[in-house]
């Protein structure tokens, strides 16, 4: 099987839009993963993943989710089961590891957005929700 690249140079040796768009993407990305914002966000999901409490409650969570969507989508949800979801969701956010995640989480979205808007202002488009695709909240 052939994989056609981008070449790094042109015919003259010098480097082209795309490779240099490509470097300087993946130097961004590298400098990213030394900011602080990140770094808290990587430990906080790593904490997260090794908490046996916390997967506990993220589990339970994501069933009482599923059934409320089915039961929401047949008509069948009822406030009750608002109120499970809420509570189940409550207690899994009380969590000191997910706590702590959500808030790394939310302070990560903040750097992004503000990267975002300096990466599209000279673009006249939102960077961010053309690189999201056409699904974005």
């Amino acid at each position: 099987m052939s994989i056609e690249t981008t070449p790094d140079a042109d015919a003259e040796g010098e480097s082209t839009p795309e490779a240099e768009v490509t470097r300087l993407a993946t130097e961004f990305g590298e400098a990213i993963s030394e900011l602080p914002a990140y770094r808290e966000f990587a430990e906080a999901k790593a904490a997260v993943e090794e908490s046996e409490e916390a997967q506990e409650k993220i589990r339970e969570f994501e069933g009482l989710r599923e059934e409320f969507m089915l039961a929401r989508q047949t008509g069948a949800a009822t406030n009750d089961d608002l109120r499970e979801l809420q509570r189940a969701q409550q207690e899994l956010h009380e969590i000191p590891a997910m706590n702590e995640f959500l808030r790394a989480q939310s302070d990560l979205e903040l750097t992004f957005q503000e990267l975002n808007e300096m990466i599209s202002a000279p673009l006249a488009v939102d960077f961010g929700e053309k690189a999201g695709g056409c699904c974005q909240d």
